[in-house]
């Protein structure tokens, strides 16, 4: 038996496929900020590159790619890295020289990807600090190597967290990327009101406590020729940005969002995860306090904040498009009723409310709803407000008086001030029931026995304090609610066609359907329930107020859609579907 050893080819002697007299070199470089220092730095390597290639006769100059105030951490967001990556791919290049690891890249797996992508072409890398040509040494080194750059930024983002959120400790503004109706000065890091800007929001808090949806206020912003800070068109999410932000009530929250770690640079919002930390009275407010929290309790219902006695998967709806969204309820099955056009496309269309349980589910679900036109709930409105002021305003004076005189009471915040010393004397005994069990001087036996005790008697007082905290906030709803019914009222005495702000202000619920007084089922029934509690009811409206109307919408145009003066557009031309009978809006 003979062997013959046949040997390999050098890839760089004359015998390879491709004889390469002189290799195609190309430096790579790159420096993370535009500081003054790191430009210099910048210019002096591609300078000394350039000349370094040139005055090697064995090398032919292929470029300089060179990346400026560009991370290390991320390749993607390196243009000319990935210019360079690709004409290596397309054998325009044989070799590449960087100053060191950190310079290619400060992330370990991209290092590695990168060099064995190349060493598979041929294509060497060498690191000039380092000292290492991938084609020759091993990886070995250049893992441990490139692992520590990685360790270096790593370290780095580290102190500069720690830093930010020093800074946030002290009160100081940290990452504020300016907003709407606030000016901010670089030298003195404080914010003031921009009054063209302050204006805006405004408008945006006051339309939006007055139970404007964030799709109807973009849009009047957008006819007024209004633009966001950015100068881009208004939005519902960009409206609902300003209603969230607490910056607009003096106040600023800071820590938001954290950064998962300094390779990714992946931002989440912070749920907890990281501290965050809130300022009072940070600065000048634009709306009041009270304002503000009217506009978050909004946001709660219109977001679908689940509450006791809430059937399991049902949510709040609080779609405000039109004056009756979500505030008109089935009488006989308690659903709620949604907005309808029929014969939308001829001259007889119509809108209507109907059950959603009877037009999603099926008539035999709510056999005894119907629908009743927009106009009709409208017209029965006027008469029950009428009937209000006129027939039953001396019994309705009577009732704020009581319903103010019983909200004046100082029983709920005396009750909650003798509840939170209770559980300031608790807590006070349990610290000193516990520094003698320590000092020895009670068995151990008396203090776990007393320590249960009095973990239970503070376990039952803080739950009485929050179901008093919760009447009190309800209390403070009912107060300001009172304010402002009293305040439609006096202000609109009478009322001759349908207003929306005035129907919103005052009334919580329309219940559509019902019994009469003789025990009979009346499809047409319509009961107001007003905020205070006061309840008023209309029999037969559609008899009483659907001749009026006659056919369509069009005889008489009632603005259920919008009332304020800047619209002047009402309900029945809001929609333009061209559905067929039984289409919904």
């Amino acid at each position: 038996m003979e062997v013959e050893l046949i040997k390999a080819h050098d890839s760089f002697d004359g015998s390879a496929r491709r004889k390469i007299e002189r290799l195609r070199v190309a430096a790579y470089c790159r420096v993370s900020t535009d500081d003054e220092d790191q430009i210099k730095s910048y210019n002096s390597m591609v300078t000394h590159y350039t000349e370094l290639i040139k005055n090697n006769k064995e090398w032919i100059f292929s470029g300089i790619y060179a990346d400026k105030a560009i991370t290390g951490t991320k390749v993607d967001k390196r243009e000319e890295f990935q210019r360079l990556i690709q004409d290596c791919m397309d054998g325009k290049i044989d070799m590449i020289i960087a100053k060191s690891l950190p310079r290619f890249a400060r992330n370990t797996l991209d290092t590695l990807k990168y060099v064995r992508m190349l060493k598979e072409r041929n294509i060497a890398v060498y690191f000039e600090v380092e000292k290492i040509n991938t084609l020759k040494d091993g990886e070995f080194l250049m893992t441990i190597l490139s692992s520590v750059a990685q360790q270096e930024v790593e370290n780095t983002s580290a102190y500069v967290k720690k830093g930010l959120k020093m800074k946030m400790k002290r009160g100081e503004l940290v990452g504020f990327q300016g907003c709407l109706g606030y000016d901010y000065d670089v030298e003195t890091k404080s914010i003031s009101i921009n009054e063209e800007g302050a204006v805006v929001v405004r408008y945006i808090f006051d339309r939006y406590v007055a139970g404007a949806g964030s799709t109807m206020i973009a849009r009047e912003l957008n006819e007024q020729g209004h633009l966001t800070i950015r100068g881009n068109p208004w939005t519902s999410s960009s409206v609902m940005g300003i209603i969230n932000n607490e910056k607009y009530k003096g106040d600023i929250l800071l820590g938001k969002t954290f950064t998962v770690d300094p390779i990714s640079k992946r931002r989440l919002e912070n749920l907890g995860e990281e501290d965050r930390y809130y300022i009072h009275d940070h600065h000048e407010p634009i709306i009041t306090e009270e304002q503000f929290e009217r506009a978050q309790e909004m946001r709660r219902r219109r977001n679908g904040n689940r509450k006791c006695g809430v059937t399991p998967g049902k949510r709040e709806k609080f779609s405000r498009q039109f004056a009756f969204s979500c505030m008109v309820e089935c009488g006989f099955c308690g659903s709620n009723l949604s907005r309808r056009r029929w014969h939308s496309s001829s001259k007889y269309k119509k809108t209507i409310w109907q059950c959603v349980k009877s037009t999603k589910e099926g008539k035999r679900f709510c056999p005894d709803s119907k629908g009743i036109p927009e106009q009709v709930i409208e017209e029965a409105f006027i008469e029950s407000y009428r009937m209000l002021c006129n027939d039953n305003k001396d019994v309705l004076e009577e009732f704020l008086k009581r319903t103010e005189k019983a909200l004046g009471e100082n029983s709920i915040e005396d009750q909650l001030h003798k509840l939170k010393k209770s559980i300031d004397k608790v807590s006070l005994k349990r610290k000193k029931l516990l520094d003698n069990y320590l000092k020895g001087i009670i068995e151990q036996d008396i203090y776990e026995e007393t320590d249960v005790e009095l973990k239970t008697e503070l376990t039952n007082t803080r739950a009485k304090l929050e179901y008093l905290q919760q009447q009190s906030d309800e209390k403070s709803s009912l107060q300001r609610r009172l304010s402002d019914f009293k305040k439609a009222l006096s202000h609109n005495e009478v009322l001759e066609e349908f207003d929306r702000g005035i129907f919103e202000s005052i009334v919580e619920k329309v219940i559509v359907g019902g019994l009469d007084e003789d025990g009979n089922k009346d499809s047409y029934k319509i009961t107001f329930i007003y905020k205070t509690g006061f309840k008023n009811e209309i029999g037969n409206a559609k008899e009483r107020f659907g001749k009026s109307s006659g056919i369509g919408d069009k005889v008489k145009k009632m603005c259920s859609d919008i009332s304020d003066e800047v619209k002047g557009v009402c309900s029945d031309v809001s929609l333009n579907t061209h559905r067929e009978r039984g289409s919904v809006d």
